[in-house]
């Protein structure tokens, strides 16, 4: 009987010793985890600490951008309502003085360049 109790006391113990080094792997295992997450922690703090200044400078950026791209749209309107007015006073000319654009009853085609 006593024999009986050795050996099932034996085999309780290797089975617990079996999981104590199971449980110190994942011990070890867990603390590899937690170094990379902290790793990955402070990588990204690097690169997001300055996050909001560089949005922050990107947004002024766009800003000037629009506004100068404001203006040009305006010369840009200037310029068309100044093409058009000289095609409409062309128009008008070529209507009012006929003869003085052609010779001989033959109209002259002049290029513009």
């Amino acid at each position: 009987m006593v024999i009986l109790v050795v050996v099932i006391n034996t085999l309780i113990s290797l089975i617990l010793l079996c999981v104590a080094w199971r449980v110190w792997q994942l011990k070890q295992e867990i603390g590899k985890i937690a170094d990379r997450f902290t790793h990955y922690e402070r990588c990204s703090h690097a690169v997001l600490y300055t996050a909001p200044e560089k949005i922050s400078a990107a947004q002024q950026n766009i800003y000037h951008l629009r506004q100068g791209n404001q203006r040009l749209e305006e010369q840009i309107q200037q310029v068309r309502q100044i093409v058009s007015l000289l095609f409409l006073g062309r128009q008008v000319w070529r209507r009012s003085f006929p003869r003085l654009g052609s010779t001989n009853g033959k109209k002259t085609i002049t290029k513009l360049e």
